[in-house]
């Protein structure tokens, strides 16, 4: 028997225009039935045989919107340099972003999201086209030839009850997701297939940033959960940085949101990371913790963490916590409260510290792959205050391996 959940819904189906109109025809009907789309595969019709989804730019989502993704892929075209899904209240042009509540991304059966066969654009704010990074705007004028927010997969912005759950997503444009200034989400069941090279048309190419999923400054109360697959760059990132100057709604940033508010305002804390296997293809880091400029990082808890890399594709580090690039390593206080339990490595250091870090427990970690000289932690040279440790060990070494010295 239906539940009301699954009678009121709309379905692009019902809809006329390209695939994009159709799927926002049907976003902004579900608003009077309740906000449930459901979206199927695509019937083939006079237009295309095609069964999937094929848009030309972003599936805008507005408050209290629940859509389901049911058995089908949405594939960005290659006229499209935009996200696949962002919320509605990230406007171009507009100085001011909304807050909002109420967005829900679902997957049912196989979901996929799929980048485009000849993207227009890759990589983050400072890449250009062409020249570090792919892209077929490169050289065209009127085109921005750096990267920016609309290479992102999925862009949410100032969302509050929020959730992004049982979606595959393969070969995005940069991030696969990213989140600014949102709270009180789940991010779980999520596959990422990106590479940092990809054959196009028969040739190597290289696309930067592709992370699996970034928490910006400002983000609290949010759960990562069932990860797995690889990501061209950091399959998890925390990333609490000051932006440099820039203007809400323009394309000159990876972020969209900028407008002025108090440090504490951007700080990201409460974040739990839980049961993630998976890796990082371009040989960077499983899951990054990054702050800097007087934001602070802290109450963050990462379990279960399983290094899946193949051979040939070791990461830096299964975790780095700070970096003093960026910006600079963010002093003592400003990254505590970190509790790492549960790490099983193959890359060169299992947990990695790369700046001053208090008041945290690091335990039951093991690097099993002593043939590439693996190091369960690297200290450094950093400070850190009211540190644990506890169980940490590289297989073949007769017990603790630390190396204190950043060798």
């Amino acid at each position: 028997m239906e539940t009301d959940e699954y009678k009121n819904y709309t379905d692009p189906n019902q809809y006329t225009g390209t695939d994009i109109e159709r799927i926002n025809s049907a976003v902004r009907d579900a608003r009077k039935t309740g906000g449930c789309v459901r979206i199927f595969k695509r019937r083939p019709d006079a237009e295309s045989q095609r069964d999937y989804w094929l848009i030309d730019s972003a599936i805008l989502l507005p408050e209290d919107t629940l859509l389901y993704i049911v058995n089908c892929k949405i594939k960005l075209s290659d006229k499209a340099r935009d996200n696949w899904i962002r919320s509605a209240n990230c406007v171009v042009g507009s100085t001011e972003v909304n807050k909002i509540s109420g967005i829900h991304i679902i997957g049912e059966g196989s979901a996929v999201l799929e980048g485009a066969d000849h993207p227009r654009s890759t990589g983050d704010g400072g890449k250009e086209l062409g020249v570090r990074t792919y892209g077929t705007d490169a050289g065209k004028a009127g085109q921005r030839q750096k990267g920016d927010w609309r290479n992102i997969g999925i862009l949410l912005v100032r969302v509050s009850d929020f959730s992004i759950r049982n979606l595959k997503m393969v070969n995005s444009h940069a991030w696969a997701v990213s989140v600014e200034f949102c709270e009180n989400g789940i991010l779980g069941d999520l596959h990422f297939e990106s590479d940092q090279i990809q054959e196009i048309d028969g040739k190597p190419e290289r696309i930067l940033n592709r992370d699996g999923i970034d928490l910006r400054k400002g983000c609290r109360n949010i759960t990562i959960r069932d990860i797995t697959g690889y990501s061209g760059d950091d399959l998890i990132a925390l990333t609490a940085l000051p932006h440099k100057e820039m203007n809400t709604g323009t394309f000159n940033s990876t972020a969209f949101y900028s407008n002025p508010c108090s440090l504490d305002e951007m700080d990201l804390f409460n974040i739990s990371i839980h049961n993630v296997r998976g890796y990082c293809a371009g040989g960077h880091h499983i899951i990054r913790l990054l702050n800097n400029g007087g934001i602070k990082l802290h109450h963050v808890q990462i379990s279960g963490l399983i290094d899946t890399s193949p051979a040939g594709k070791q990461c830096r580090a299964a975790v780095k916590i700070g970096d003093a690039a960026y910006g600079g390593a963010a002093p003592l206080g400003d990254t505590s409260d970190i509790q790492i339990c549960g790490v099983h490595s193959k890359a060169k250091f299992a947990v990695l510290i790369g700046g001053a870090l208090g008041n945290s427990m690091i335990s039951d970690v093991l690097n099993y792959e002593p043939s590439n000289n693996g190091v369960a932690l690297q200290l450094g040279n950093e400070k850190t205050e009211g540190l644990f440790l506890n169980n940490i060990r590289t297989v073949g070494v007769g017990g603790v391996k630390i190396d204190g010295n950043g060798n």
